[in-house]
């Protein structure tokens, strides 16, 4: 595997669109090393005091795994359910667990991700800022937990992910390489997204062949705390917490309102389309890449401005118009 690139420091905004535009993972060496949750993330104790000194009294979710699982959250041998359990509870307490945890052998797998700061723990954003992202809706999200390993997923949105205590590793694979990782169910999903059946670290060549030309095609970094990793939408990656207590803070934001709609007409393009007999499906293949993803340049060029539809400026008025097009087609189905 190949080293994901590297930039030290903050880049300027305008960097900063560059590196975004360029569609392609880069690790942001040192962006928050001046964060006071870095600092206090030196030590377990320190990183749990520091955050419970802006608990707001919310409520979180942890996985819970025994101690065979090693630390890999995933499904259970017949895919119908999965091999940790979900412990609900106070944000405040999972601290205090995971705290209890330190030192022990032999200790579950504990992984608490997606918590909203804001919610959970108001102040910790204005206290530890993300300049990079001002003016954008990018709610931050703190990841908890000890020694753990999330499947290769992907996200809808743009991320920048920030280490403020433990190691973790990042292993990325770009999105054309989707048919060679063996993509587990579109709609069971362990934690909200789809993710690869394979275990990257261990990989079963004899049932997944094709897995081979992705570990050609990945990208790896190991990242301390204060670093950060930009990771583009709809690159996969896994993401290992190597160390025995770990606080990751990361970043999403849109780059369109109708980010959201995105899977949602993938999945119904799987249910109208994907069991067409191949001559069909070639034929829509044909629409799509036509319509779709432009493959052969703009497809209303021909018409006048204010006749092209779906077809021109995504307008909100558009997007309201095509949204009910949409509701009512789906209505009938």
């Amino acid at each position: 595997m190949q080293p994901i690139r590297e930039i030290q420091g903050t880049p300027d905004a305008e960097a900063f669109r560059a590196l975004v535009a360029g569609y392609a993972p880069v690790v942001l060496r040192g962006l928050v090393k001046d964060w006071p949750l870095v600092a206090a993330g030196a030590s377990p104790q320190g990183a749990c005091d520091y955050l419970l000194g802006f608990d707001g009294g919310a409520a979180a979710e942890a996985f819970v795994g025994q101690p065979a699982i090693e630390g890999r959250f995933f499904y259970a041998p017949d895919l119908r359910g999965f091999n940790f359990e979900r412990r609900k509870g106070s944000f405040a307490d999972l601290l205090r667990y995971l705290l209890a945890l330190q030192g022990r052998e032999n200790v579950p797998a504990v992984y608490a991700g997606a918590v909203e700061t804001g919610r959970a723990l108001p102040g910790l954003t204005e206290a530890n800022p993300m300049p990079l992202l001002a003016g954008l809706d990018a709610e931050p999200r703190i990841w908890i937990g000890n020694a753990s390993r999330i499947s290769t997923h992907f996200d809808a949105s743009d991320n920048i992910a920030c280490v403020a205590a433990g190691r973790r590793r990042f292993t990325l694979f770009p999105p054309e390489q989707t048919p060679n990782l063996y993509v587990g169910p579109l709609d069971h999903t362990v934690a909200g997204q789809p993710t690869s059946m394979v275990d990257a670290n261990a990989p079963d060549f004899d049932r997944f062949p094709r897995f081979r030309a992705a570990l050609d095609a990945a990208l790896v970094a190991e990242l301390e705390p204060g670093d950060a990793i930009f990771i583009p939408a709809l690159w996969w990656h896994q993401v290992e917490a190597l160390s025995p207590f770990n606080v990751l803070v990361n970043f999403w934001w849109a780059d369109a309102p109708e980010q959201d709609m995105r899977f949602d007409a993938m999945m119904h393009a799987v249910l109208a389309l994907g069991h067409l007999p191949a001559e069909r499906r070639a034929a829509w293949s044909a629409f799509f890449d036509t319509f779709v993803f432009r493959e052969h340049g703009d497809p209303a060029a021909h018409m006048p401005d204010g006749m092209r539809g779906v077809l021109g400026e995504p307008t909100p008025q558009l997007r309201g118009y095509i949204r009910q097009y949409l509701m009512r087609g789906l209505q009938k189905g």
